[in-house]
């Protein structure tokens, strides 16, 4: 397993009676943390992408119900206020199962009426964050294994130690891999419409002074043309019963491309990330952001004629995927062979 140390420059800090939330929006020009001290304070920062990335949106909600109960145990009516919270974070975002899974087992933790309900629920969101890490210096040195020789990458969006619990997912790969020596050229896909390839994972890996190539998303398929990338590594924000997966817009473009050109692609993710009640990514609900992220402000008058349509994820068929891993374990080509094996 990997030692490399964390990022000095981390999503989201606990500090026994708050979450300092790193806002991801700012960055990389400013590194400001907000604190948030209640449960609805937590949803309105995943909602508007203060903090985002599937995995850490699962460990903010999780410390979003410690904030809970903390607000309002031992109130007679505590468990219904709690109960409340975990509704409006849930709401927070639609896609990333994390959410979901982390705010599942709070629930069914309180469920159990433990006699210390705080201590209990702020145990398990540190599990869950602490977790979450170990998963992903596991998946890193997995991923590393899957990739050999492999002399370039290109990544997209960013899931890297900022939108995990630390180390990264698919960032953790490829940090696994360069550590290894066998990495020459790494490039990032600026992202678009938040741009979170530019801002967030060329500046997290800068801090690493691990060197990244920055890149148009329109750009990509003439990269893979000229024979540059072995890979291309993503991570993902909910992944099917057929191995389908959900990720940042974009994604299931770089698949098609990188099928005609003979690129292959790794999916990483930690196993908090599967959703077995889906048969297949159909039933992946996708999130459409507000239209004024991509409108330019001349357009924004209430009688422009100019919309903007704007999801924010894409699902990739498990066709079209070469390897999914995970801290548990991995799948090789996941549309021939499936993902059961992962199954928790």
């Amino acid at each position: 397993m990997s030692t490399t140390p964390q990022l000095s420059v981390q999503a989201l800090l606990w500090t026994g009676h708050s979450l300092k939330v790193l806002d991801q929006r700012l960055l990389p020009e400013h590194i400001h943390y907000d604190e948030y001290q209640d449960g609805p304070g937590v949803a309105a920062a995943i909602r508007a992408m203060q903090v985002r990335g599937a995995p850490a949106i699962g460990i903010a909600a999780a410390y979003g119900v410690v904030l809970s109960v903390q607000q309002h145990f031992p109130a007679a009516d505590w468990q219904s206020r709690v109960a409340a919270d975990i509704a409006t974070l849930a709401a927070s975002r639609p896609t990333a199962v994390n959410l979901f899974w982390a705010l599942d087992q709070l629930r069914q933790l309180l469920a159990e009426n433990p006699v210390e309900p705080l201590s209990a629920v702020t145990e398990l969101a540190i599990n869950i964050h602490q977790e979450d890490l170990l998963a992903n210096q596991a998946m890193g040195e997995r991923g590393a294994d899957i990739l050999g020789d492999a002399k370039a990458v290109l990544t997209h969006c960013n899931a890297g130690a900022l939108a995990t619990g630390g180390y990264g997912t698919a960032l953790g790969v490829i940090r696994s891999a360069y550590q290894r020596g066998k990495l020459e050229s790494i490039y990032a896909d600026e992202t678009r419409p938040w741009l979170q390839g530019a801002r967030l994972t060329a500046w997290e890996l800068a801090q690493d002074g691990i060197p990244v190539t920055l890149l148009a998303d329109s750009a990509a398929a003439w990269l893979m043309k000229t024979g540059q990338i072995d890979w291309i590594i993503v991570g993902a924000d909910r992944i099917a019963a057929n191995g389908d997966v959900a990720n940042k817009i974009g994604t299931y473009s770089l698949a098609v491309l990188a099928k005609y050109h003979g690129v292959k692609l790794m999916v990483a993710a930690p196993s908090s990330t599967f959703d077995f009640s889906l048969a297949d990514g159909s039933g992946i609900e996708i999130e459409q952001r507000d239209s004024q992220e991509l409108l330019h402000k001349i357009y924004l008058d209430e009688h422009s004629r100019v919309t903007a349509w704007n999801p924010v994820f894409d699902v990739t068929p498990a066709a079209l995927i070469t390897a999914i891993v995970t801290e548990r374990g991995s799948v090789i080509n996941p549309g021939l062979h499936g993902v059961k094996s992962l199954a928790l």
